[in-house]
């Protein structure tokens, strides 16, 4: 019901910047949270950031002060900054939408999107 556009993801240097871009599209009268999360190999999926419909933000521990989140809700599309990356935030990154308001009524949770690849390395 839900379709999922990311982008940003690549190669980048200790020290360098990355900024990741989600748009959503599909059956959405209103997206209430929306953020990322990361899973780096070995490990479970983590917190990155999320980001309510009226701006709140909210930051895992490892990012705070790095990474910054942001969104446009006309668009349905959600951006992260990130700064000063370290190879420990190598990791596929996933678009989630919290939870999102559907037309003619109806609620949905916990939409997925396909994760793109950002990896920091010399």
């Amino acid at each position: 019901q839900v379709q999922f556009v990311e982008s940003g993801g690549g190669l980048v240097q200790p020290g360098g910047s990355l900024k990741l871009s989600c748009a959503a599209s599909g059956r959405i009268e209103k997206i209430f949270a929306m953020g990322w999360y990361r899973q780096a190999p070995g490990k479970q999926r983590e917190l990155v950031a999320t980001i309510t419909h009226s701006g709140s933000a909210k930051y895992g521990d490892s990012v705070k002060d790095r990474f910054t989140i942001s969104r446009d809700n006309a668009k349905n599309t959600v951006w992260m900054q990130m700064n000063s990356l370290k190879p420990e935030d190598t990791a596929i990154y996933y678009c989630k939408i919290e939870s999102l308001y559907l037309p003619g009524g109806g609620y949905l949770s916990d939409s997925w999107g396909q994760g793109t690849q950002v990896t920091v390395s010399s």
